[in-house]
């Protein structure tokens, strides 16, 4: 009989997929409990009962899964976030944007745009996570095969929530690729500020001194997205796209 710890190995297509999303699974399980810091590679082949040897058959190194992870992360959110943007209202008239109104009176609907993105990732905490680590730790000690392909599956994803943005807030395509960049990495660093469910977090808010320490991930976020989208309101007008960009447009060109 084969044992918890001592799985067979995996032969065929399936099975060796089979045995990736296993350990995909185990590695997000430990890193939404403890974070992604604390979790080794030994953690991981624990946690899925496998041998660390034996796991290396399918993954080369523990940053290699969450970058993995990360990949998927980024496709998961996009697609949530577009259905959301999708079935918000426009800042503007879609039909007529440039005959649309100006003023405070705009303000209402792209605090909810900024409210609807920052939502949308702070009920993502591992994908929280997995933005402030990506570029520190993740894309390091993996083979740059690995960071090719997640930097496609990133920047295609990042490329399609920008488009959707641009279309219900009436941002030019640099605006609104901007107003993306802001959010996911705000929110991962916010999300390390927070520290939340950490002993960290617990002396925060346990001692009036360090007050100031305790962030509020969600609406420290919407504000400064808030802000942000303003500010083009505001000042960027003439820089606003109105027609669909060709394959050819200079994306960023005032």
């Amino acid at each position: 009989m084969v044992s918890r710890s001592q799985p067979t190995r995996a032969r065929s297509p399936e099975a060796k997929r089979a045995r990736e999303a296993a350990i995909l699974d185990a590695a997000a399980r430990l890193a939404t409990a403890n974070g992604i810091r604390s979790v080794t590679l030994t953690d991981i082949a624990a946690e899925v009962g496998m041998h660390k040897s034996a796991m290396l058959r399918y993954f080369e190194t523990r940053e290699e899964i969450y970058l993995r992870l990360a990949a998927a992360g980024w496709e998961e959110w996009s697609r949530a976030v577009r259905e959301q943007l999708a079935d918000a209202a426009p800042a503007t008239d879609d039909n007529h944007p440039a005959e649309a109104p100006s003023g405070p009176d705009q303000a209402p609907g792209r605090h909810a745009i900024a409210g609807l993105l920052a939502e949308s990732l702070v009920a993502r905490p591992l994908f929280c996570d997995l933005l402030a680590h990506t570029p520190m730790n993740l894309e390091r000690n993996v083979s740059l095969d690995n960071v090719r392909s997640f930097k496609l599956t990133a920047l295609a994803e990042f490329g399609a929530v920008s488009e959707e943005l641009r279309r219900v807030a009436v941002l030019s395509p640099a605006q609104a690729g901007n107003v993306v960049a802001t959010a996911t990495a705000m929110a991962g660093a916010l999300w390390q500020m927070a520290a939340p469910g950490t002993e960290l977090r617990r002396l925060y808010e346990s001692d009036p001194d360090l007050a100031h320490a305790v962030v509020d991930v969600a609406p420290r976020l919407t504000d400064i997205l808030s802000a942000l989208l303003l500010g083009y309101r505001a000042g960027g007008d003439a820089e606003v796209t109105v027609q669909e960009p060709s394959p050819t447009t200079e994306l960023g060109r005032d």
